[in-house]
């Protein structure tokens, strides 16, 4: 991920061992992590048994929320493709049966967000 595409609050793709090594300590056994994406700070992590979102928060980025999403739980989501124009494509998650999304995300061109879609069609419609 470039430091501009971070800079502009996009999120760029994370290697699995990176991953593993950072998260690793949050999984189950037999909990594999599949893909995960970078929003400046904050992380977003697909399993094959759960969402897992990390919020790094405060100044000096110590302190940091953990949240755990059952892919049950997901009752719609949203893939927005970046136009011609557009910098970034937007995934939206609704948890159960809220009227707006839980989650927003904004993705960089440089992530396929069909991979993405992908990833929580097979989760969630599986």
């Amino acid at each position: 991920m470039s430091i501009f595409s971070a800079l502009l609050g996009n999120a760029g793709t994370v290697s699995r061992e990176e991953l593993e090594k950072k998260f690793g300590k949050l999984l189950i056994e037999s909990e594999e992590i599949e893909v995960g994406f970078m929003l400046i700070r904050d992380t977003f992590v697909f399993t094959n048994k759960r969402l897992i979102l990390v919020d790094v928060q405060g100044v000096m980025g110590k302190k940091q929320e953990y949240k755990s999403i059952n892919y049950k739980s997901i009752s719609r989501f949203s893939v927005e493709t970046a136009g011609t124009f557009d910098l970034e494509a937007e995934l939206k998650i609704w948890i159960s049966s809220e009227a707006e999304p839980s989650i927003k995300k904004q993705f960089n061109k440089s992530v396929n967000v069909y991979e993405v879609q992908k990833v929580l069609a097979h989760h969630v419609l599986g």
